[in-house]
């Protein structure tokens, strides 16, 4: 009997260890994804306007350079932060993946917030280091309003369709997911980089345009790509039907999906 009792009082007090370790370390998590969220945002960012102003004054950046770098950097931080996160870095992504089902509304607007401060501070940096010139490397609808915006829903379109096609088989391809939604972002970027600028992504529009002075066109780079998510949502669900497993584990983030469940048991 007394040895049951030491016994029980043992476990009582590994419990008791335990419970705040996993809740300081779900808090920790939580918070690890949104600065995911914001340092991915602001490096995109910052690679994608540096070249345009850097560009705007030497010759020695190209056409290939102001688009494939995006595309880049992406693949890079997906494979950098993607558990954490879930490497969104798009507003218009997090979008999809909400209407989805496979990440949770109540951590969106954070998420959004966290992706457009990123964005700002990535222009900041860009006008700090480069310059100011071309409107700090905004997005413009030089080919025309009609053909930037449906560019923009159309591009996003398919740049989210790739993007949950992959989460959706996240077991499989895993991080190298990345591989193809950098691939994308690129691609994107040499068709329709003259028409307008292949944002694909509100935060990357908002923050140069906030700070260089366009925002007579943002509602391009806002509204496009939130319909061309959510257009690509609705794709995936007819082919694919509801989001698996493995797909709330791509949009959450990895280590998110392990704290919940360590808080569950």
């Amino acid at each position: 009997m007394l040895q049951q009792k030491r016994e029980r009082r043992r476990e009582r007090k590994n419990e008791q260890k335990s419970e705040p370790q996993v809740k300081s370390k779900k808090r920790c998590q939580v918070w690890q994804c949104y600065l995911a969220e914001f340092i991915g945002t602001l490096l995109l960012t910052l690679v994608a306007t540096a070249p345009i102003v850097i560009g705007s004054h030497s010759t020695d950046i190209t056409h290939a350079d102001k688009v494939v770098s995006p595309g880049l950097l992406v693949m890079a931080m997906i494979y950098t932060v993607g558990d954490l996160s879930g490497a969104h870095f798009n507003p218009a992504v997090t979008l999809a993946f909400a209407v989805r089902g496979s990440f949770q509304w109540a951590k969106t607007p954070m998420y959004w917030l966290a992706q457009l401060v990123g964005a700002t501070t990535g222009s900041a940096i860009t006008a700090v280091l480069f310059g100011t010139e071309k409107h700090l490397g905004a997005t413009l609808p030089e080919g025309g309003i009609l053909a930037a915006f449906g560019t923009e829903v159309l591009l996003t379109a398919l740049l989210v369709l790739v993007i949950l096609g992959s989460s959706n088989q996240h077991k499989l391809v895993g991080n190298n997911a990345a591989l193809a939604v950098g691939a994308t972002i690129s691609l994107c970027g040499m068709i329709a980089s003259p028409i307008s600028g292949a944002s694909m992504n509100p935060a990357r529009s908002f923050g140069p345009a906030l700070l260089g002075g366009a925002m007579d066109s943002l509602w391009i780079y806002l509204l496009g790509p939130c319909i061309g998510a959510m257009l690509a949502a609705a794709l995936i669900t007819v082919m694919h039907g509801p989001p698996s497993n493995h797909e709330v584990e791509a949009a959450e983030g990895d280590e998110q999906i392990r704290a919940q469940t360590q808080r569950q048991h």
